[in-house]
C-alpha cells in the first residue's frame, strides 16, 4: 500500500527523514508530491485523491473549515524561516543586515527562488526585492521554480558563479551542495507554521495518522531542528 501526500516543499526533508520508521511501522510506502502551497491547495480543492496534507496553518484551517481535512487530525509540525543559500565552495555573503542582504542580491549573477505567485517563500522574496528597490534591476536575473528545493538543486546543477538562492531553510538544508548563509534579517524575516492533517476522504487514514505522529513526536524534536523546523 502507498500513502499519498500533497505537501509544501518545506516538509520534504522531514518526511524523508521519517520514511524508514513509517514503513517499518505500517508496511506502507510513501508517494509524496511537494510544491508551492497554493498549487497543492488547488489540487486538493479540485478533488485530487490524497491521504495526508502538509501545508501552512492558514491553508489547513481553511481546508478543515471546508470539510476537506479532518479537524481532529490537524497537527502543527513547527515553524520554518526563510533564508539564503549559496553553492558549496562559493563565497558566503553576510545577509544578517538589510544592507548586507541588499548588497548580496544586487551582486548576484542569478537569484533562484520558488514560485513568486503561489509559494510562501517565493511570494515573500518577491516582496523583499521590491522593498529593497531591486525589482527592475533583478527582473532578468530572477529564476523561479515550482518549489524551493527544485530551485536549490538547479542552482547547484547550473554551477553559475555568483548565484544565490532564497527560500525556506528546510529546502536549503535538504539539498546537497548548498551552504546556508543565514536567515533573512529581522526587518525582512518570514517564519511560517507548517501543519499536517488527514484528508477527509483518505484511503489510508490510519497510516496517515501514524505518519503525523512520527513527524510531530516530541522525541523527534532534534530531528526536526536538524532539517530546519523550530
Amino acid at each position: 500500500m502507498t500513502l499519498k501526500i500533497l505537501s509544501g516543499g518545506a516538509a520534504n526533508g522531514l518526511v524523508n527523514a521519517c520514511t524508514a520508521d513509517f514503513t517499518t511501522a505500517t508496511g506502507h510506502d510513501i508517494s509524496g508530491d511537494y510544491g508551492a502551497v497554493g498549487a497543492m491547495r488547488d489540487r486538493i480543492t479540485g478533488g485530487e485523491p490524497v491521504d495526508l496534507v502538509i501545508l501552512t496553518r492558514k491553508i489547513i484551517d481553511d481546508l478543515a473549515h471546508a470539510g476537506m481535512v479532518r479537524p481532529d487530525s490537524v497537527t502543527d509540525l513547527g515553524n520554518v524561516v526563510t533564508g539564503v543559500g549559496v553553492r558549496e565552495g562559493s563565497e558566503v555573503p553576510d545577509v544578517s543586515t538589510a544592507y548586507g542582504l541588499r548588497a548580496a542580491l544586487a551582486g548576484a549573477s542569478s537569484l533562484y527562488v520558488p514560485d513568486t505567485q503561489r509559494a510562501t517563500a517565493g511570494i515573500h522574496v518577491a516582496g523583499v526585492i521590491a522593498r529593497l528597490g531591486l525589482e527592475a534591476e533583478m527582473a532578468d536575473r530572477l529564476r523561479t521554480f515550482p518549489n524551493g528545493q527544485t530551485a536549490m538543486a538547479t542552482m547547484v546543477a547550473d554551477a553559475q558563479d555568483g548565484a544565490i538562492g532564497c527560500t525556506q531553510v528546510t529546502e536549503i538544508l535538504n539539498t546537497p551542495g548548498v551552504v546556508y548563509a543565514g536567515d533573512l534579517p529581522e526587518a525582512f524575516a518570514l517564519s511560517t507554521v507548517y501543519t499536517a492533517a488527514v484528508a477527509q476522504d483518505a484511503e489510508q487514514p490510519e497510516a496517515a495518522s501514524t505518519l503525523i505522529r512520527l513527524l510531530s513526536d516530541p522525541g523527534a524534536a532534534d530531528l526536526r531542528r536538524r532539517v530546519g523546523f523550530t
